[in-house]
């Protein structure tokens, strides 16, 4: 008698996901022709620090999604604050002198959460779009109080402001550039502040924040000032590989930018909300900052929504070329959606009532100490980190600091057995970041770490049989 065949139903729901998938979805930051042979992770389930596959199989998310599930993936009050909207206001706008009343609470609220002397929000939908909308108004401003000429944008290399054509072109990584015609005109970068990667033998960190202030000076000075109108930045820069200011940096910088007046723009779409074990990571670091963008853990990643705050000197600005116009000519039709405004509120009230900063204090010391255990593994050139964010960066020598060839894919690999050992990260190159939700314990905080060992000692010993070399 012939064998049965025994079908796993599981298996043949995943093939069937994944065919779908391919046949119909352009996905984000993906190798499209290696999409098409492997197909997609299919997440339907999330508990929370855990996300669960079509499978069942559960993983710690170490990276909250993409930065920004603060709250884990469970939290009823944030689902419920929707539900109560969306009976009593699923939509409307803020064109036109329209507004909300859970919009107008939290343009209360946000405010006096802010980092700094902020006068009034701008909602959007995204961190891209908060940056956009503040390289327009630092064009807006200056048009409005007679500079004319005064509009250029100063970031970093390596930095990450989002992907809309504006935003992209402040990223300050070649691939987001690439066949995009990117960077657009009046767009600047000037080095990456990352001592480890950057600094000269004999450096100090302090010497090399003074050679990063200075280089920053004399790129002002070579446009002129008069041309030059803000500097973005990250406190931490997040996807150059969680990049922490080198001793000084900020206070040098800010130095130069008041000098030559230059307004200061901080991206806070990850650092925000608690992040850094601060509030802000403006805060942290000491930034006074003329504009503030957040987004992310505004609303812990469950609703589309971000915001910029401006100072009060902006926004009189702003009064007066709106006057001059006859409307303020900028919007999207989702500003301060009432459903995303309602989940935002409800996440910075739980922030509050929880006192998420002493929970994040508390914990951070048990991630930061054990991420620093892998500094004497092979693989291991720096770690780093702040808070609960961190990076571990891979190297091919550790006495040289050379990196593996960008072919080798040594952390992709790293993030593949992370899978099979039930853990998410991110590479960003070579650099492992993490970053949980806030709301993760000592014990998960141990679980994350474990998995992420099991999953470098795979990479090792993939390294040593391969015989992989540092990059030439």
């Amino acid at each position: 008698m012939a064998q049965s065949l025994t079908i796993d139903p599981a298996a043949a729901a995943s093939r069937d996901s994944a065919r779908r998938d391919i046949a119909t979805t352009i996905h984000p930051y993906t190798n499209l022709q290696r999409h098409e042979v492997e197909g997609p992770m299919v997440i339907t389930e999330g508990e929370g620090v855990f996300v669960r596959d079509e499978n069942g199989k559960t993983y710690l998310e170490g990276m909250a999604g993409l930065w920004c599930a603060s709250l884990g993936f469970s939290e009823r009050r944030l689902a419920e604050a929707a539900y109560r909207q969306m009976l009593k206001l699923p939509m409307y706008h803020t064109f036109l002198q329209k507004a909300t009343d859970v919009g107008i609470d939290l343009a209360e609220k946000l405010l006096n959460f802010a980092p700094a002397s902020m006068s009034k929000v701008f909602f959007v939908n995204s961190g891209s779009e908060a940056n956009d909308t503040a390289a327009k108004l630092v064009a807006y401003y200056n048009n409005a109080i007679g500079r004319t000429r005064k509009k250029k944008i100063i970031s970093r290399a390596k930095a990450y402001h989002g992907v809309t054509v504006a935003a992209a072109s402040l990223t300050g990584l070649p691939n987001n550039h690439r066949g995009f015609d990117l960077p657009i005109a009046g767009i600047l970068h000037v080095e990456c502040p990352h001592f480890y990667r950057y600094g000269l033998p004999g450096e100090t960190e302090e010497d090399f924040a003074a050679r990063m202030a200075n280089s920053l000076e004399q790129r002002i000075l070579a446009e002129g000032p008069e041309t030059v109108a803000a500097l973005i930045a990250e406190p931490v820069m997040g996807a150059a590989g969680v990049i922490l200011p080198p001793a000084t940096y900020w206070d040098r910088v800010q130095s130069v930018l008041k000098r030559y007046d230059v307004m200061l723009i901080a991206d806070e779409v990850i650092c925000g909300f608690g992040r850094t074990g601060e509030l802000w990571g403006s805060t942290a670091f000491g930034l006074q900052p003329d504009m503030v963008t957040c987004a992310k853990a505004l609303s812990s990643g469950y609703l589309p929504i971000g915001a910029l705050m401006v100072s009060q000197q902006i926004y009189d600005a702003l009064l007066k070329e709106s006057g001059k116009n006859g409307v303020f000519n900028h919007g999207f039709t989702y500003s301060g959606h009432p459903v995303a405004s309602a989940v935002a509120l409800e996440t910075l009230k739980i922030y509050e009532e929880r006192n998420f900063l002493s929970h994040i204090r508390s914990v951070a010391p048990r991630m930061q100490s054990g991420l620093q255990r892998f500094a004497a593994h092979p693989l291991v050139g720096e770690v780093r980190g702040i808070g609960l964010v961190g990076a571990i960066e891979l190297v091919a020598d550790k006495e040289t600091k050379a990196p593996f060839d960008v072919g080798a894919g040594v952390g992709g690999f790293l993030i593949s057995r992370g899978h099979h050992h039930g853990i998410i990260l991110r590479a960003m190159g070579d650099a492992i970041a993490f970053c949980p939700p806030l709301i993760i314990t000592e014990d998960e905080i141990d679980l994350m770490l474990e998995r992420f060992g099991q999953a470098l000692e795979d990479t090792l010993a993939m390294v040593q049989t391969r015989g992989l070399a540092a990059a030439n």
